[in-house]
Formats: structure tokens, sequence, C-alpha cells
């Protein structure tokens, strides 16, 4: 137990600890499955609604673009090798 404590103070490790083990108890793991469903479908709106997004690729577009460079880069070092 650290010092603070014995003194009648918590840290804010122990404080966030408590905190959430109190949530859990309470509300049980469908909450935090629920919530966190939620806050990734609203970011997800935020980010293809915003401003920044528009005239951009997808993310999946954008990983497949990168592939596709890597595999070239790959066939142009093993053409170098070979001369």
């Amino acid at each position: 137990m650290s010092e603070n404590r014995r003194k009648g103070k918590m840290t804010v490790e122990e404080a966030g600890r408590m905190g959430g083990e109190k949530t859990a108890e309470t509300h049980g793991p469908e909450f935090y499955s629920q919530i966190g469903s939620k806050g990734g479908s609203q970011r997800a709106e935020q980010h293809e609604g915003s401003l920044e997004a528009r005239g951009k690729t997808s993310l999946e577009e954008a990983g497949h673009r990168g592939g596709q460079r890597v595999r070239r880069l790959i066939e142009a070092g093993k053409e170098h090798e070979g001369e």
C-alpha cells in the first residue's frame, strides 16, 4: 500500500482502477461492447463526412496502393540483383 494511501489520499492510478472496477460491476461486459461500438461508428461518420476526407481515397484503397508499390519495389530489387 502506498504511503499516500495510508494518509487517506489516493493516487490517480488507484482512483481510475477503482472507478473502472465499480463500472464493470454495475454495468457488466455488454456495456463496454455497446459503448465501443457506438464510439467506433460515430468516429467513422465523423471521418467520412469531414472536409479532410473529401477527395481522399478510402483506407482500403490506400492499403491496396501501398501493397502494389511494395510489390513493384520487390520486383525491381530482384531484377537489380540479377544484373
